[in-house]
């Protein structure tokens, strides 16, 4: 079930929006963190990513300070930005981000905690202030924040592909 937050001020003429969801995947925590890491693998399972490339950082996409070049499809079928930055990566628990290109600027996490041998519990969470000109626009923002942690449910079929091509 998605989590969302929204009504709560930051600041005087401001919102500030937050969504999280959590899943149990069938999958050990190793793995699905290397996974989420990736950014290449976003595509897979979140379905408005359209492009995804490491653009830079510290040898592979799953280290502190790695940045993605990602392209995503928005609201009306708007091609959209949505480079963003790894600030945190502490294995297998914790993934933090940084979104630095793009009309919405969110911060997120992955948290990970191993339930039972080879299950893994998986909680994404979004938040973004919002100011100004975006404040009339808070309820849609909020709606796709939501859709956003929603694509977790589609993070489980994602892995078993993974695992069907060997």
């Amino acid at each position: 079930m998605v989590q969302a937050g929204g009504a709560g001020g930051s600041g005087e003429g401001s919102v500030r929006v937050h969504s999280e969801y959590t899943v149990t995947v069938r999958c050990p925590i190793a793995e699905v963190f290397a996974f989420l890491a990736d950014g290449d693998n976003n595509p897979r399972w979140r379905p408005e990513v359209t492009e995804v490339r490491l653009a830079s950082g510290p040898g592979t996409g799953a280290r502190t300070g790695a940045r993605y070049a990602q392209t995503m499809t928005g609201p009306g079928g708007v091609t959209l930005p949505g480079d963003y930055l790894l600030t945190v990566c502490e294995q297998p628990h914790r993934l933090e981000f940084e979104v630095v290109a793009g009309p919405g600027r969110p911060t997120g996490s992955f948290t990970l905690r191993e339930t039972a041998a080879g299950e893994t519990e998986v909680t994404f969470a979004l938040g973004l202030a919002l100011t100004g000109a975006l404040l009339p626009v808070a309820a849609l923002v909020r709606k796709l924040a939501e859709a956003e942690v929603g694509n977790l449910d589609h993070l489980q079929a994602a892995l078993d592909r993974r695992h069907a091509r060997g």
